[in-house]
């Protein structure tokens, strides 16, 4: 036994799902598989083949990194909804971490982090913004702008930023909305439910 923390982490933000095992330094897992549908049926087996494939059961991890965007709505729901029911059931912490946080792991000197979004726009941050945006393109800044790298990199990279604040007192994952869902309330009135 080592006392190592063992992390399993996941992102299902962009059009792919993808899963990293890192205890350590060292990653004992990765598996990525692009898909822009179906990653919420797709998840759970993904994360069973990871860990059969490092020979580790859900009882040995010790804590949970989860992707928690900004990207795809659909994708983050489904991600931090499973990274919390799995650390309550497993009695582990869950650690969210932002897209922006995970890509700046590859580039700690000042610059813009951007994730594609829809309509040729970015989600956006920087170290003078006290918030991320969501800008169009083309990004007129002095700073570089770095993208996401691709996503097998990055969930290993969400695994050693969850790495980083495991055993401090974190909040539960929650979902990084830039803008609000694309998907709009129904205009029309609910009907009537008859007694």
């Amino acid at each position: 036994m080592t006392d190592t923390p063992l992390i399993l982490a996941f992102d299902t933000s962009g059009p792919a799902v993808a899963a990293a095992l890192l205890r350590g330094p060292d990653v004992l897992a990765v598996v990525c598989e692009d898909m822009k549908r179906g990653q919420a049926e797709r998840l759970m087996p993904l994360l069973e083949e990871l860990l059969a494939e490092a020979g580790v059961t859900w009882q040995a991890l010790d804590a949970i990194g989860v992707g928690i965007g900004p990207g795809n709505f659909t994708g983050i729901r489904i991600s931090v909804s499973c990274a919390r029911g799995l650390a309550l059931g497993l009695g582990i912490p869950a650690v969210g971490v932002s897209t922006f946080e995970a890509l700046s792991r590859d580039h700690p000197s000042p610059h813009i982090a951007a994730v594609p979004a829809p309509r040729d726009q970015f989600y956006v941050v920087s170290p003078d913004m006290e918030a991320p945006a969501l800008l169009k393109a083309p990004l007129d800044t002095k700073l570089p702008v770095h993208m996401p790298p691709p996503a097998d990199r990055l969930v290993e990279n969400i695994a050693r930023c969850a790495a980083t604040r495991h055993g401090s007192d974190i909040p539960r994952p929650a979902p990084l909305y830039i803008k609000p869902a694309d998907a709009a309330p129904p205009r029309d009135p609910a009907p009537v439910i008859l007694e």
